[in-house]
């Protein structure tokens, strides 16, 4: 195939499903769009599309293509990525994942590398979704739970998580504070809305907690820690997220099986780069403040 335009116009047509999709993503008008998927069309002489009044189908054909243009696709962003963290500099882009409720630790260790590195662009990704580094969405990842697995990534022990149960000044007021496990039946939870949640802190309060003692419940832990604060109940919370509010009550100390491990995870083509290198150095030494 000699045009790539073309094929990659008919992917993101196949991807999107319609032409004005396929014009914006590829911020061409859609006009042009329409000329490439007649064009490729002719030179095949077959039809990719079925043309309907809500867009676009793929034929087989389309869908044959799709499968091989997405493939190339997905090649094309490992190799962007592996690219990006090439150089013996700390330049360009620096993407660093993790999940929401680090970001009170990770953000100022990112601002005061990047303060070091005035050429450096910072892109801190936080999601409950894992960014895929052997396709380049991130030079770096900080993972909790188990150790990671995915094939061609390093993975490095980094820190333990503390955990509390704590509560606000608000929701002792009103119901006093908690006197041990004994006394969970007579107190409001706040817990994981999934049931199958593998976290420690979970799994333990779903085995000492009456079901109907958790009265509230949520999707994230950035939201646990809201509802916390706001009084909805008692609940997990790390021990730094905790002592940024002045106004939190712990309502029963760390213990070992709350504990959550965070690892440092990044891709054995990236790893050794002076970037990657350099900032897990950094945070590393940062990191060692906030278990204390």
């Amino acid at each position: 195939m000699e045009n790539w335009d073309e094929v990659r116009t008919a992917y993101q047509v196949a991807r999107m499903g319609t032409v004005s999709g396929a014009a914006e993503v590829l911020g061409v008008h859609h006009a042009t769009v329409i000329r490439h998927i007649d064009a490729i069309e002719a030179r095949l002489g077959v039809k990719l599309f079925q043309r309907h009044a809500r867009g676009y189908t793929a034929t087989e054909a389309g869908a044959d293509l799709l499968r091989v243009a997405q493939a190339t696709d997905d090649q094309f962003s490992q190799l962007v990525g592996r690219l990006k963290g090439l150089g013996d500099d700390v330049s360009g882009e620096l993407v660093v994942t993790s999940l929401a409720t680090l970001a009170p630790m990770m953000v100022p260790v990112l601002a005061e590398f990047q303060a070091l590195h005035p050429g450096l662009i910072i892109r801190y990704l936080t999601g409950d979704r894992l960014f895929r580094l052997e396709y380049g969405e991130a030079h770096v990842a900080v993972r909790a739970g188990a150790a990671p697995d995915q094939p061609d990534n390093v993975v490095q022990p980094f820190v333990k998580q503390r955990i509390g149960l704590y509560a606000s000044q608000g929701y002792v007021a009103r119901h006093g504070v908690l006197k041990g496990v004994e006394d969970f039946a007579n107190h409001r939870f706040i817990g994981t809305d999934d049931d199958n949640s593998r976290a420690p802190f979970s799994k333990w309060l779903r085995n000492h907690a009456p079901a109907e003692a958790i009265t509230f419940r949520c999707t994230n832990g950035f939201t646990m820690q809201e509802a916390v604060r706001c009084g909805a109940g008692i609940g997990f919370m790390s021990v730094w997220e905790a002592e940024r509010h002045a106004d939190l009550v712990q309502m029963m100390e760390p213990q070992p099986e709350w504990e959550g491990a965070l690892w440092l995870v990044t891709h054995v083509d990236l790893h050794r780069t002076t970037k990657v290198q350099a900032f897990l150095t950094f945070l590393k030494d940062h990191a060692k403040g906030w278990c204390k």
